[in-house]
This record gives structure tokens, sequence and C-alpha cells, in this order.
């Protein structure tokens, strides 16, 4: 109960801030920007995974947690349960944002700027490199310092950058459904739903690629817990 907890405050802080960030660049005029939205998005999964990361390993994200699934470092039974912490949390921070800016049209919900099959594989693409990223500094010893944090941070911040004024850099089903859902902008849904997770699919196939063998093993989400049966 404890990490689905965890996963639940940890996916309310992201979404709430992220979105939040650009629900108040909306109504302030593009008082925080474009870079300002990027940054409080990258930032506020590097806080959640020092936060929560020795809780609940600290996914946020479906994606990531179908990831690490399917690298065999997280046991099936606690796919369901994570997901739906992680849907909890996000769709109460889009109410609490609905709440406090009721005028506001789409509440962060992201919506491809152009063709919506350049963002779904602009999608694929930038979760490919996100679960490459987090399966490559969460192997081995490297996970016992502050590297995953600031890694998985940075290449968050780093995508939001140069690809949120595509396809809005989502990588994460669920920070995109609550506010679909919510606001009522579901005309694209299917690319921000379908994309990650095949990204992350992706993600996993390059880190079996590149690193040592044996590195995608079945695990725990905890790192106190983790054991490896390869």
């Amino acid at each position: 109960m404890r990490r689905l907890t965890a996963e639940c405050f940890g996916t309310f802080a992201l979404v709430f801030a992220g979105t939040g960030a650009i629900v108040i660049n909306d109504v302030t005029g593009g008082t925080i920007t474009h870079i300002g939205v990027a940054l409080t998005f990258g930032l506020i999964v590097l806080a959640m995974i020092y936060t929560v990361g020795d809780v609940s390993g600290a996914h946020l994200n479906p994606a990531v947690t179908l990831g690490f699934f399917v690298a065999r470092r997280f046991p099936g039974r606690s796919v369901i349960p994570y997901i739906a912490s992680q849907c909890v949390g996000a769709f109460l921070a889009t109410l609490c944002l609905r709440l406090m800016f009721p005028g506001h049209a789409t509440l962060g919900a992201t919506v491809p700027r152009g063709d919506a099959l350049q963002s779904f594989v602009l999608e694929v693409i930038l979760t490919w490199l996100l679960m490459f990223v987090v399966l490559s500094v969460s192997t081995g010893s490297k996970e016992k310092g502050i590297t995953a944090g600031i890694a998985v941070g940075s290449v968050i911040g780093l995508e939001a950058l140069f690809a949120g004024p595509i396809s809005g850099a989502s990588m994460n089903p669920v920070r995109s459904l609550a506010p679909a859902l919510v606001s009522l902008q579901v005309a694209n849904l299917w690319v921000y739903l379908t994309a990650p997770v095949i990204g992350a699919v992706v993600g996993v196939l390059a880190c079996r690629c590149v690193q040592e063998p044996g590195c995608c093993c079945r695990a725990v989400p905890t790192q106190s817990e983790r054991t490896c049966d390869s």
C-alpha cells in the first residue's frame, strides 16, 4: 500500500506542477515561457525520484511501469495497481486545476501542433529515449548514487524543450489522459495513449542491445528489495 500511495502522490505532483505550469503560463500571458514549462516537468520528476524513488521506484508513468515489466524488472501482479494509482494521482491533480482555473480550455492537455502521425512518431522516439535512460541508470551500482534522478529529470526537460512545441512531449499516457478527459479534448488522445507504450518497449530492446547481458531481470519495485534471477 505504501508503494501505491507513493505512486499516487508522485504522479499527482508531476501532473499538478507540469500541466499547472502550462495553465498558469496561458493565463498570465506567457510569463513562465516554454523553457520554464520544460524545466518544470524535468525538475518535478527529479524531485519525485528522490522523494518516493526508494518507496515505489517513482515510475509516475504507465509506460515506464510497462517498460519495467517487459524488461523483467517488475512483477506482473503489480502492473495494474501501479497504473491505477498513477491514474488516481493524475486525475486528482487535474481536478484541482479545474477548480482553480475553471475557465481554462485545455488544462494542459497535449494536442498535436501539426499532423497526428508526426506527433505519434515523435512520441514513440521520445519515450524510447526516456525508457532507455531510465533502464540504463537504474542498473547495477548506478542506482545507488545520485545519477538516476539527474539523468531522468534532465532527459525529460530536454525532450520537452525541443519537442514540446510539436507534440507536447507527453511520454506519459496518464499525463495526457487526465487533462484530455476533464477538458474534453480527446480528438487525438490515441496518439498519447499508444505511442509512449510502444516507445517504452522499444527502449527496453535498445537497452538489451547496449547493456551487458542480464541487465533486464525481474525485480520488485524498490531498490532495497530488487532481485535478479537471470
